[in-house]
């Protein structure tokens, strides 16, 4: 009863503190970058980025698979961002991570498996149909975040990327997220869920 309790109650947490963990490494990148360059923004955002998933080990028990999957592309790209003294690696890391889980979800539909299921089963009571509109919805999203990085790294200022990623690409997700949760409202199944929960 009790490791139940203490489990409800890190569920309760989950939400604010992914939030906080995710917004933590952006943050010290846009800051970085504003104070001493692209170059300080890219060591700053490798070294929060690894706080960032060793706190979420400590404090969440686990590593979500797609912050780790971003994590690694963040210090593979950004490393060869230092080492080549290139910032185009850290502009294309984006492109490649978005377009990379964009094709994994599509891919999982032609072989009509909706993977947001096993990622998001938990948080999201959506039956079967639900589940796949919502998988190619997002399949899609990520690859036109893909396509709208590589038009801006590729026609504005390093400046004006950075900016774009830290408050722009956020926005943009958010809105899309809850479009898709009210888009999607007719398939929702609370059948599943815990008697006495009311939310």
């Amino acid at each position: 009863m009790t490791s139940e309790s203490a489990s409800v109650e890190t569920e309760k947490v989950n939400p604010l503190l992914k939030l906080a963990l995710e917004l933590g490494p952006l943050g010290v990148f846009f800051f970085l970058n504003y104070k001493a360059g692209i170059f300080y923004a890219t060591g700053g955002f490798m070294v929060a980025t690894v706080i960032s998933l060793t706190a979420s080990k400590l404090l969440l028990g686990k590593i979500a698979i797609m912050p780790l999957v971003t994590g690694v592309f963040v210090l593979v790209f950004g490393g060869l961002t230092l080492y080549l003294a290139d910032e185009l690696f850290i502009k294309l890391k984006p492109t490649i991570v978005n377009t990379l889980f964009g094709t994994i979800l599509l891919g999982g539909l032609a072989f009509k498996i909706p993977l947001l299921r096993p990622l998001l089963g938990d948080a999201f009571p959506l039956d079967d149909e639900g589940w796949v509109k919502m998988t190619w919805r997002w399949g899609v999203f990520f690859l036109f975040l893909a396509l709208l990085n590589e038009v801006i790294w590729r026609n504005f200022s390093t400046d004006f990327w950075v900016n774009f990623k830290v408050f722009g690409i956020m926005p943009i997700t958010m809105i899309f997220a809850g479009s898709q949760m009210y888009f999607l409202r007719h398939h929702m199944n609370f059948e599943d869920e815990p008697a006495g929960d009311s939310r």
